[in-house]
């Protein structure tokens, strides 16, 4: 696998309402491999999410750089797709021109998008939704769209901002069994931030624990367990506890 992302000393300062600076980000230093599955856990306030925006260039570093395919890396672009999770669809657009909008910027015609935009929806089980609005689906169906739509921009890395985090606990399983049925069939770089022992151990090929105040990266954790990887496999349960541990010793 080849290095896509080099994160080399990155670090982020932010000016306070009474004058005062706050550091968020010190000195993380990362390196992404291509096609890698990669989660970024740890406490609120921690810096994953500040971390995240520097990566995909919605925000800037105060020091340090972020190299992609060996550039750097300052501004948004099309190779970089993102997921939020507060799903950011546009509320007066339909599922499937929700789907297409990033193609639509991109000049596509409009017979070659909402193709494009079927098999996506076809993809993530959602094709009799292609006229529904918003509103009319549930959270998780909200979600799915979300990722369909960044799929089909065809991103190289995919960045996910806790994309579950406001879902039921059964839908965010599904979700997680569809996230990863999608990343082995198109073998995207994943950068998944979230809050979830469970989720990252789930998930991950190796897991990025961040300590806070200031935000740095604790330790990496390289995730040995099969998938399909069942939550009853006792080295399941061990790295989750152990990960448990770790986060709780922080909040000492």
């Amino acid at each position: 696998m080849n290095d896509f992302i080099k994160i080399n000393k990155v670090e982020k300062t932010f000016n306070t309402e009474k004058g005062d600076t706050f550091k968020a980000l010190d000195k993380i230093d990362l390196v992404i491999k291509e096609n890698e599955f990669i989660c970024i856990l740890g406490p609120s306030g921690c810096g994953k999410s500040t971390l995240l925006r520097i990566i995909s260039g919605l925000d800037n570093s105060s020091s340090g750089e972020i190299l992609f395919k060996g550039d750097v890396h300052t501004k948004a672009c099309k190779e970089i797709g993102m997921v939020f999770q507060n799903y950011s669809l546009m509320p007066w657009l339909n599922v499937l021109d929700n789907i297409s909008l990033g193609l639509n910027f991109a000049k596509m015609p409009k017979k070659q998008r909402q193709k494009l935009a079927l098999e996506y929806l076809d993809m993530i089980g959602m094709k009799d939704f292609a006229k529904s609005m918003p509103h009319e689906l549930s959270g998780g169906m909200q979600q799915r769209v979300a990722i369909a739509r960044s799929l089909a921009n065809n991103p190289d890395v995919l960045l996910m901002d806790e994309p579950f985090g406001a879902l039921d606990a059964y839908t965010r399983i599904v979700l997680q069994k569809e996230l990863l049925r999608i990343w082995e069939h198109h073998k995207k770089t994943i950068i998944f931030v979230t809050h979830s022992v469970d989720e990252a151990v789930f998930l991950a090929d190796r897991i990025i624990l961040m300590d806070t105040k200031p935000g740095r990266i604790k330790k990496e954790i390289y995730v040995d367990i099969d998938r399909i990887r069942d939550r009853a496999n006792p080295e399941y349960a061990k790295l989750t506890a152990e990960l448990l541990n770790e986060l709780e010793q922080m909040n000492v």
